[in-house]
């Protein structure tokens, strides 16, 4: 009984934890000052679309198409893309501790995140998220979001971890909590030093 309550598995959100978000309000306010947007068209047009891009049922190329260039424009696709794609930036400190847990305890580390499969390549990719993760459980790949129940346990069943086995880190208080229903223990991300200090104390317990 003892062992089934040791920790041994990290599940974790990408944007706000382990790199800057992706694609959220301030991203979008500075896509409108470079490219003379209007704000306010360009943020309700992302509000209707953005969940079914979040969930992979359509492309970037697809989103853009309903945000950006439903319009004839000055810039091209490529111009906005590498915009995007360029305004993602990594926490190295939560990236670091998180190999280095990993190795320490052996531990299996999850990826749960609610983002579009091109900018969640991208990401995984470029700043080598793959190099320590074992799996990656991303809306787009999955079709599920966060705050569904049903996406962490997916996380679980391709994990093989019980709940008790497993803290989840996000910065969102209401993810932590939806996964806090199916006994698994949460650490809501404010900033390194606090998630440092409660991960090294779930993992001594």
């Amino acid at each position: 009984m003892l062992q089934s309550k040791k920790i041994r598995a990290i599940f974790t959100d990408i944007g706000g934890v382990l790199l800057n978000n992706g694609w959220d309000r301030h991203k979008r306010a500075l896509a409108v000052e470079k490219f003379s947007l209007d704000a306010e068209e360009l943020n309700e047009r992302h509000h209707l679309t953005f969940d079914t891009y979040e969930e992979g049922k359509i492309t970037l190329d697809q989103y853009l198409d309903r945000v950006i260039f439903y319009t004839s424009r000055d810039f091209t696709r490529e111009d906005f893309k590498t915009f995007m794609y360029g305004l993602s930036e990594p926490f190295e400190d939560m990236i670091e501790l998180m190999k280095s847990l990993k190795k320490q305890h052996q531990l299996h580390i999850a990826v749960v995140s609610n983002e579009g499969r091109e900018l969640n390549d991208h990401r995984i990719r470029h700043f080598g998220l793959n190099t320590f993760v074992d799996a990656f459980i991303s809306s787009s790949f999955v079709h599920i979001r966060k705050p569904d129940e049903d996406i962490f346990k997916l996380a679980l069943d391709i994990s093989q971890m019980k709940p008790e086995e497993v803290v989840f880190i996000d910065d969102r208080p209401m993810f932590v909590q939806v996964a806090g229903l199916l006994g698994i223990k949460g650490i809501i991300h404010k900033h390194y030093e606090n998630t440092k200090s409660e991960l090294e104390a779930l993992l001594a317990g």
